[in-house]
């Protein structure tokens, strides 16, 4: 039996280490299970504002990062900005919201 020369297995050791480092998160990148979470938070959030009665707006934008929730887009009164901060945070997952809504 022909085992592998140890050229080949190193190099298969450096591509399986190389994979796993690519899935990894640093400071200003989400690892994998990390963005399929802020997806999930994202939707959360988006639907949690929709069903709320003094929200059904659709110009309010969502985005996760590391389950921080930023709020971006344009509401109708600076109730509504206060009310959505605190809709966003009331779902779970999220660790703080950026509200960064403006009134039109």
């Amino acid at each position: 039996m022909k085992t592998a020369s140890p050229l080949v297995r190193s190099l298969l050791v450096l591509l399986v280490m190389a994979v796993i480092a690519g899935c990894a998160a640093s400071p200003t990148r989400e690892s994998t299970g990390e963005y399929v979470d802020d997806a999930v938070i994202t939707t959360k959030v988006k639907t949690a504002i929709l069903n709320d009665p003094a929200l059904k707006v659709f110009q309010i934008n969502v985005e996760t990062f590391k389950g921080v929730v930023q709020l971006s887009g344009f509401v109708n009164s600076p109730e509504a900005v206060g009310r959505a901060g605190v809709v966003a945070g009331r779902v779970g997952g999220v660790t703080s919201v950026k509200n960064n809504l403006l009134v039109k």
